[in-house]
């Protein structure tokens, strides 16, 4: 696991995180902690970017094929056991 030092913070800053923290009944590093994985998260352009490049591998439907149903997938698997 990465550590990030951050300094010169505004003290009421600092402060402001406590109080939500402990309204939250976590620890200061916790409530960072989440605040920092949150902020982290892709964009939905980018999640958007990512599923378009997913679309882009999967081969396209040949004419008129019928594929079968995950469900039917799953069972013939469990079938085959």
């Amino acid at each position: 696991m990465g550590q990030v030092v951050i300094r010169n913070i505004d003290d009421r800053v600092v402060e402001r995180l406590k109080a939500r923290a402990a309204a939250e009944k976590k620890s200061l590093e916790q409530s960072l902690r989440e605040l920092l994985t949150e902020a982290a998260k892709p964009s939905l352009s980018e999640l958007l970017a990512q599923l378009e490049r997913i679309r882009a591998m999967t081969p396209p439907r040949k004419g008129d094929a019928v594929y079968p149903a995950a469900e039917e997938l799953v069972r013939e698997d469990r079938d085959a056991r």
